[in-house]
């Protein structure tokens, strides 16, 4: 094996590391060397060790610049500022009050809503004396917090609203199967509650009033506590999506959080005059990392947006800096872009769709600072200050310095657009357990098809079954009373298992392919034996905006099937503009009309896929559009609109069995739920779509 040494100087990491790549294909990288094949950092490499918790940070930040501002809240469309002093005073309160409540060092303490500046404050209360908080789905049904309520044991809780309130209050109720345990619920938005008379149900304002007495009477008893912590305390505690059973607490140390917050910062030279908006929910560690970990790291603001109805606008008014979305809302602003520019005049479109050719070409190596011709960078000016300019403005993205996205794959093409039109959008890599920050991509050194480099601190391997396996100071403690499921992914060595398949290409920079256990083959027909990755199958079909969510089938069968859904928005306006009645999605869903525009989608994805001699057998040979979008609430998705694929391959069996038995179509009733609650079903006869595909291209003599 030949390996070839990269030395990095001067980089956007601010360090000199020696890094070993060994210079692989894939089919080197999993038959022959992959257990091998490893980046780390050698001796010059400096690492900077983190020695504090965030309860310190916030009196450091309180103390050096009390009247910066901390957080940003927009409420009843104003935008109301709490700087670094006030916070301090707020969280003062709030953990004395808790304290008085009886919160105890070790403790859990729940929290659910929406990014609110007194939710932050409530973590850092806990944090402060010694407690861990644990953020659940705002959007998760009552049953959905029972494993994690009493998993960990909590009795107190701290929410947003009434909704959330009375899921509290009913899970309470139930003796036998909920979690009577909890003794104290507060409430920071108090509509509707005004007058509720639940035992321990009060609002955050009466935990404050409790916080000021206690504070008065037992002065200095706050600092001490929070003098007490050290970076290796638990500072919180994130479930997993459970796509396979019951969910695993993860459990992340002060340390942890704030040694890959701390490495993500030096990396993009991220400071406090960075903004962000936090949008994401609180239950995910990639909101946390970015609006929490990196905040009180980097000391920059915070904004809240109004509500989740308010999010786009919110951004355009706030021009973050540092902005961090999955790719699915990534997917939906460009669904949003081409409805838009499909309703626009026949000039404007023209130019737009010239624009974007130009862009497509030398965008992103105009992003990456390569060589392009004096005429195409002229026309890319022109571009930019016609188009790409004022499009940026449209998204929000006017201001954005540094962007990413993560929590599943991103399609290549999605990719290129954002950063073909000026937007310094990239890839990183990590997870839950490993605190977020594994890989990130350098600029300058973007690449459509990869997740980026290890920073500092992180060491890669991959296994003999191609396996992507990681050593960082990030990672987890622990999966929570669960000592088996540990050992399952920490290696006496301190590896972490990813479960993902992938490999390190020759520059260095890791591939991924998909979930480890979701990689399979073909099994019989003209493909036998072909690698199938359903994963990058789904992402090319999302790159249509007509298609929202899609489920690719193939491991050990002869062809590919897959299940689409629609983008209800993007092809209803596009049935409207050709007078095409509908009733409904399920009416939609079906129409002859609809189903020849997704077979255009689907072919188009085949004929990409056949220039890719190892995925070339993954061609989609039949597919159907589902009669439902798959929803959460369903369980055919987690929390963070990842699919389940087992499930809904379980759950729609009979569609799976109609795919592969040749049949023309099939009816199914399927059973939903609602929002408000209540439970129905809906039934369709699905038609069942036969698409092209390509004969493989053969590989050059």
């Amino acid at each position: 094996m030949q390996a070839q040494e990269l030395g990095y100087r001067e980089n956007a990491v601010g360090i000199d590391p020696q890094i070993v790549v060994v210079t692989t294909t894939w089919r080197q990288s999993i038959a022959d060397n992959a257990a091998q094949t490893t980046i780390r950092h050698g001796p010059r490499a400096r690492r900077q060790t983190v020695q504090t918790t965030f309860p310190q940070l916030l009196l450091k930040h309180a103390a050096s610049r009390p009247d910066a501002a901390a957080l940003r809240e927009k409420v009843y469309g104003i935008w109301q500022t709490t700087t670094w002093r006030a916070l301090a005073l707020l969280v003062r309160q709030m953990a004395c009050g808790l304290a008085a409540a009886g919160l105890q060092r070790g403790d859990h303490l729940v929290l659910v809503g929406d990014n609110r500046p007194r939710l932050y404050a409530a973590m850092l209360a806990s944090q402060a004396l010694g407690a861990i908080p644990v953020p659940l789905y705002q959007d998760a049904a009552a049953s959905e917090y029972m494993f994690p309520i009493n998993n960990a044991g909590i009795r107190f809780a701290i929410v947003e609203d009434q909704e959330q309130v009375d899921k509290l209050i009913e899970l309470r109720a139930d003796a036998a199967q909920g979690c009577p345990q909890i003794e104290r619920i507060w409430f920071d938005n108090p509509r509707g509650l005004r007058h509720c008379d639940e035992p321990g149900v009060a609002s955050l304002d009466a935990l404050l009033e409790s916080g000021l007495r206690f504070d008065a009477a037992h002065s200095g008893f706050f600092d001490a506590q929070v003098a007490a912590g050290q970076p290796d305390d638990v500072a919180a505690m994130f479930f997993t999506s459970g796509t396979t059973g019951n969910p695993k607490g993860v459990v992340h140390t002060h340390f942890t959080l704030l040694d890959r917050a701390a490495a993500g910062q030096r990396f993009d030279k991220l400071g406090e005059h960075d903004e962000v908006l936090a949008y994401m929910p609180l239950a995910w560690i990639g909101q946390n990392i970015f609006s929490y970990a990196q905040w009180l790291s980097c000391g920059y603001v915070v904004n809240c947006p109004e509500s989740a109805a308010t999010v786009m606008i919110d951004l355009k008014e706030v021009g973050p800096t540092y902005y961090f979305a999955p790719p699915r809302i990534f997917e939906g602003l460009l669904t949003s872009v081409t409805i838009r520019m499909e309703d626009a005049g026949r000039i404007k479109r023209w130019i737009y769709a010239k624009a974007m050719a130009l862009a497509r070409r030398v965008g992103p190596a105009v992003m990456d600072g390569k060589p392009v011709a004096a005429l195409d960078r002229l026309k890319y000016r022109l571009g930019d200050l016609l188009v790409y300019g004022p499009l940026r403005n449209t998204l929000g993205f006017s201001r954005v310095r540094v962007a990413y996205t993560a929590g599943e794959a991103i399609g290549p093409d999605l990719f290129t657009f954002y950063r073909s039109i000026g937007i310094n959008l990239k890839q990183l890599y990590g997870s839950t357990e490993t605190a977020v920050f594994v890989c990130l991509q350098p600029d300058n050194a973007v690449h459509a098809d990869t997740v980026g480099v290890p920073i500092d601190g992180v060491q890669i391997k991959v296994a003999d079954n191609g396996e992507i396996m990681v050593k960082s100071p990030g990672l987890l403690k622990e999966y929570y009373k669960n000592p088996a499921a540990t050992a399952e992914v920490l290696t006496a060595e301190g590896w972490y298992h990813t479960g993902d398949a992938g490999f390190l290409d020759a520059r260095g920079h890791l591939k991924i392919i998909d979930r480890a256990k979701d990689v399979g083959r073909l099994m019989g027909g003209p493909n036998d034996g072909a690698m199938f990755a359903p994963k990058y199958v789904e992402n090319k079909l999302k790159f249509f905006p007509f298609i929202k969510e899609a489920v690719a089938f193939g491991d050990k069968r002869a062809f590919v099937c897959a299940f689409v859904n629609i983008d209800f928005e993007a092809v209803g306006n596009w049935a409207e503009r050709r007078n095409l009645p509908y009733a409904g999605y399920t009416d939609l869903a079906g129409k002859r009309e609809v189903l020849e525009l997704i077979k255009e989608c689907v072919e188009k994805v085949n004929a990409d896929l056949v220039a890719d001699p190892m995925l070339a057998g993954s061609q989609i040979s039949r597919f159907l559009v589902l009669h439902k979008e798959l929803d959460a609430d369903d369980g055919e998705l987690t929390r963070t609109r990842k699919v389940r694929r087992g499930y809904i391959g379980e759950k729609f069996q009979v569609l799976v069995n109609a795919l592969y038995g040749g049949r023309a179509e099939q009816f199914i009733e399927t059973a939903v739920k609602f929002e408000d609650g209540r439970s129905g079903s809906v039934s369709a006869t699905l038609p069942i779509v036969d698409a092209k595909t390509f004969p493989a291209l053969k590989a050059a003599a």
